[in-house]
């Protein structure tokens, strides 16, 4: 078997090798990202630019040179790092003038977003915005002088232009901006330890949400704005709030919000999934391109919502985005890809934004035939809906109840009609040209599906969901946990690559957690222990007792920084602050519960001033300001109990169980041979044990 696997791997180097040779042949150029694995870094290997990938060899080349740099920053699926490679990177006049005046490097943020979070942060300190494409130019040293996102070719060839001679002729003037730049970007998010007592109340969690209403949008969903993200996790947030404090207005805005997405041509209404977000206020038009992460914390939020209210729709989302994840993103090994992007060939061969996914009335005409003026009211194919170049994005703005009353339609006969025209548009449109796949696997957003996997388990009992968190789980361990307890941050071409940031360790540890409370295999929370352990040793700050983005062992990078604000993924730091709260808990341990607390307490006031920038942080504050309950299930039965209790959308609650003895703290000395107890505790004081799950459950929903 080894010399089998042996031979598998040296069959596969020479396959790579030869490809990458034949690509060499077959174009005028070819630069030094071929030997690299990234898709969006081989999407530049043949572009006139001389790029080099980030790492020492080049910084010291810089050096060595005295040229500044270029770092030039982007992803697979970003549609304006496209276009800017077009107008610019693959014409040979810009080329010759970044050739000769500079060292230019290409950087992968999804792979490295370390680098990534530096140079955004200084463009957003010098243009007070930021995206992608990113582009910086640096000093020989990589402290940066000038930067912006999207440039035009001649708004490029200026910038270029005019700083090459800056630095030739006046070197000093771009070191004294470079040094108070970096001063700068070492201060942005800088944390002091709070040390007043930590005190969280339920009022001031209250009066920041009223603050946060200002900018909510209650007709469409989502915050006020002409363009729409999801921000799944805040609303997942939401969510908790407003049924832990029976806040209705609250609850109707997040379920406005999550059917309008569904809704909407931000979901793929023919083949599942969410794309990144709606460029207009309706979540009518997409930005076409579909990510892991997205689709990860979605599938979280729509199962919890389930579980909160039952609708229908919302276990229709999970299931079919699940199905689109399954088909498009995830490989054998229970690995899952990075994204797709929104950019595909059209019927001229050239790329454009959303083809793959838009039809033309003419079309849709021809293929549904008779059926096509239902469709049409169905999906609003009509003249105000109309996109551009004649295409129509499909998208609802009607509940299904009310269109078979419209229609006189029951709503059997709806759903077989919907499912049929589903699978005669998927047909056609998988004849299309497919738009690309980045193949790469993060593990951060791995961690962020299978916790998707596992709360979908929780919700609907779908063995085939937890099945799959395993298997993903185990590819985890298998392959991006190393022998000294590191995790490494990419997987391509069967190598695990790039050493693991905070995010990696937050966001794995985080899906153990999933895993084991619907497994009750304590091997998870082990390994989620043993990861803590690593983090806190390695990416721990005792000064300010934050987490650094970068552990102790970084090299190359001007500045260490730390990931507080919560995104569209929350902060590395806020994820760390749960899973200590959570350890805490298990395994009876004051240090991880304090070091939570502590830094709760460090970004209270930040959270409660910008709560759309802390919601998750908002969120651990919940677990201080009502009753957090932990629940312990011991005893033959506990997994069908556990099952059983997850039905119910509880979001107080932590969960540990075993069906036999067991030595986690939480757990020891509970169980009984002949019966299964339900141990319900509150700050260490508990009440009597029971055996129905029913009873257990009125117990704990009295506290909301």
């Amino acid at each position: 078997m080894r010399i089998l696997h042996l031979l598998l791997i040296i069959s596969f180097f020479f396959i790579s090798c030869n490809r990458k040779q034949n690509d060499q042949e077959n174009h005028k150029y070819t630069n030094a990202l071929i030997s690299e694995t990234s898709p969006y870094l081989l999407q530049h290997a043949h572009n006139p630019v001389n790029w080099k990938a980030w790492n020492k060899e080049t910084l010291e080349k810089a050096k060595a040179e005295n040229k500044l740099i270029i770092i030039s920053i982007g992803y697979s699926a970003c549609h304006w790092c496209h276009v800017m490679e077009k107008e610019s990177f693959e014409n040979e006049t810009v080329a010759k003038l970044m050739n000769d005046n500079f060292v230019s490097i290409k950087v992968d943020r999804e792979e490295r977003p370390d680098i990534d979070q530096i140079y955004m942060n200084a463009v957003q300190l010098m243009t007070g915005k930021g995206g992608w494409p990113l582009n910086c130019i640096a000093l020989p040293d990589g402290r940066p002088i000038f930067g912006g996102t999207y440039f035009t070719k001649d708004e490029w060839i200026k910038a270029l232009t005019e700083l090459s001679y800056l630095y030739k002729n006046n070197p000093k003037k771009t070191m004294e901006y470079a040094d108070k730049l970096i001063k700068g970007i070492q201060k942005s998010q800088l944390i002091t330890v709070n040390n007043n007592e930590a005190n969280f109340k339920k009022s001031e969690v209250f009066n920041a949400i009223k603050v946060w209403q200002k900018d909510w949008d209650y007709k469409e969903g989502g915050l006020s704005g002409e363009t729409k993200f999801p921000m799944p996790v805040s609303l997942h947030f939401l969510l908790r709030y407003s049924i832990q404090n029976n806040d209705k207005l609250i609850q109707k805005y997040v379920q406005t919000t999550l059917i309008k997405m569904v809704n909407g041509g931000i979901y793929d209404a023919i083949g599942g999934g969410f794309a990144r977000y709606a460029v207009d206020a309706k979540w009518h038009i997409p930005h076409f391109e579909k990510m892991l992460y997205d689709n990860a914390q979605l599938v979280s939020l729509y199962s919890d919502a389930y579980l909160a209210t039952k609708d229908e729709l919302y276990k229709k989302t999970v299931y079919e985005t699940l199905d689109f994840v399954e088909k498009e993103l995830m490989a054998n090994n229970g690995a899952f890809y990075s994204s797709l992007d929104a950019d595909s060939k059209n019927k001229a061969q050239k790329l454009e934004e959303g083809f793959y996914y838009v039809w033309k009335k003419e079309e849709l005409q021809s293929i549904l035939k008779s059926d096509f003026p239902l469709f049409r009211e169905y999906f609003n194919i009509k003249e105000n809906s109309l996109w551009e170049n004649g295409n129509y994005v499909l998208f609802k703005t009607q509940s299904d109840k009310d269109f078979v009353l419209k229609n006189k339609l029951t709503e059997k006969e709806l759903d077989s009609k919907v499912k049929n025209w589903k699978q005669i548009l998927l047909t056609v449109r998988n004849k299309r040209p497919r738009p690309h796949l980045d193949d790469k696997t993060l593990t951060s957003w791995n961690a962020l599906m299978i916790k998707g996997y596992a709360s979908a388990y929780r919700a609907f009992k779908n063995p085939h969901y937890k099945a799959i968190a395993i298997k993903s789980a185990n590819f985890i361990l298998n392959n991006q946990l190393q022998k000294d307890g590191s995790l490494n941050h990419s997987y391509k071409e069967r190598k695990s690559s790039i050493s693991g940031f905070s995010e990696d360790y937050a966001t794995v540890i985080d899906a153990f957690i999933a895993v084991y409370q619907i497994t009750l295999d304590e091997k998870w929370l082990s390994k989620a222990k043993q990861l803590t352990d690593y983090t806190m040793r390695y990416f721990w700050d005792k000064k300010s007792r934050m987490f650094y983005f970068t552990s102790n062992a970084s090299t190359n990078l001007i500045a260490r920084k730390m990931e507080i604000a919560d995104n569209v993924i929350p902060a590395s730091n806020s994820i760390l602050a749960h899973n200590l709260f959570f350890l805490g808990h298990y395994y009876s341990n004051d240090s991880y519960a304090k070091s939570a607390q502590q830094m709760l307490n460090n970004v209270k006031e930040n959270a409660l001033q910008s709560p759309a920038e802390y919601y998750n942080w908002l969120d651990l504050m919940l677990n201080y300001t009502d009753n957090y309950f932990e629940v312990a299930l011991s005893g033959k039965e506990a997994i069908a109990k556990t099952a059983q209790l997850q039905s119910y959308y509880l979001p107080n609650i932590l969960i540990a169980g075993a069906t036999k003895k067991s030595n986690l703290p939480i757990l020891e000395n509970r169980f009984i041979d002949k019966e299964t107890y339900i141990y319900i505790c509150v700050n260490k004081a508990c009440k009597m044990p029971e055996t129905d799950v029913v009873v257990a459950v009125n117990k704990i929903k009295k506290s909301f």
